[in-house]
């Protein structure tokens, strides 16, 4: 499996432990996806301080146009590089309230039909995203088999 990662990603994942081959990438719409499929499934990687700021000031409305264009592909998510607990014990860099911060990601979850995947730490989001994506493409494979045998 060949996995793209876009080129503004600052710190990508190599996929190392899955055998799988990383390409940079330009991507309209989150930080990997799977050639040929750019239009169809994103993920989005995001380490707890990223992610809270993002909730915030100008930011926010950055992320949820990013959001916003990610709802109309057949799969679309958000990796999180901690736990709901980190949040919930403000553990990152912001005077963020931890309610607010989790009121501002349950309404983007809402809003844009997207979910935000708690993953504990940066080794649980590569290996869910990398799980994402190859069970996206393991999909893809069987619809198009089912279709052509339907077609016989």
């Amino acid at each position: 499996m060949k996995v793209l990662v876009d080129t503004r990603e600052q710190a990508p994942y190599d996929f190392d432990k899955y055998g799988t081959t990383v390409e940079v990438a330009p991507l309209a719409v989150g930080d990997y996806s799977l050639p040929g499929f750019q239009d169809r499934v994103a993920i989005e990687r995001k380490a707890l301080d990223d992610l809270i700021g993002c909730l915030m000031g100008g930011n926010r409305e950055r992320f949820g146009r990013e959001l916003s264009k990610g709802r109309h592909y057949d799969f679309f998510a958000v990796v999180v590089e901690a736990s709901l607990e980190d949040v919930r014990l403000a553990r990152y860099r912001s005077e963020m309230k931890p309610h607010s911060a989790l009121q501002s990601i349950i309404s983007f979850m809402v809003r844009y039909r997207v979910p935000f995947i708690w993953c504990g730490n940066r080794a649980g989001a590569e290996y869910v995203t990398y799980s994402l994506l190859s069970k996206f493409l393991r999909e893809i494979e069987e619809r198009y088999k089912q279709a052509t045998k339907a077609k016989e």
